[in-house]
């Protein structure tokens, strides 16, 4: 049953490692982050990963362990940011369970990313301190790069629809509001 496996979806700091292990809670299933699981088995941060071995290597790594955690029942994953975009990821995730979208505007990714150096693919932004402006065209080119897999998820969460955005809670209970109207 699809329902048993919850995949929470998003751009880099849409919050689903802070909403997961609340719906987990919620819903009594068990909660893994996927980038934490992959930190754990390559005993090192994903940004060692990417600069040490490469993009290449962290998908590869990405997609076992993603296959080892497709497995497991009455679970939610968190999923990294670029997981869904790939192929293969994308058809497992769709065929083993929901996955659900949490939707960020470019304004607020800027705002969470612009003073983080743990994301790879914006750290050189951060370091070189570079202005909003190089920032926001990065998240929009990944966005859309990332728009026709993301937008395919089952549930679709805009995070941005309250003036000054909605609390953790809120997203957690209006999921399960989505999924209690899906069943």
């Amino acid at each position: 049953m699809k329902e048993k496996r919850i995949y929470l979806t998003g751009f880099m700091t849409s919050g689903k490692s802070t909403i997961g292990p609340i719906l987990a809670n919620v819903l009594g299933l068990e909660f893994f982050d996927l980038d934490k699981v992959i930190e754990e088995r390559e005993g090192c941060s994903i940004v060692e990963i990417f600069e040490g071995k490469g993009e290449s290597y962290f998908r590869n790594i990405e997609l076992s362990t993603l296959k080892k955690l497709t497995e497991l029942e009455s679970v939610v994953i968190s999923l990294g940011g670029g997981t869904l975009t790939d192929r293969s990821n994308f058809n497992l995730l769709n065929s083993t369970g929901l996955i659900v979208y949490l939707k960020v505007s470019p304004d607020n990714l800027y705002k969470r990313l612009k003073n983080k150096t743990d994301r790879p693919l914006f750290r050189d932004l951060v370091l070189e301190g570079k202005k909003e402006e190089d920032f926001l065209i990065r998240i929009k080119e990944m966005l859309e790069k990332r728009k026709e897999f993301y937008e395919k998820a089952d549930l679709i969460i805009d995070t941005d629809l309250q003036p000054i955005g909605r609390t953790v809670d809120k997203i957690a209970k209006k999921i399960l509001v989505m999924l209690n109207e899906k069943n």
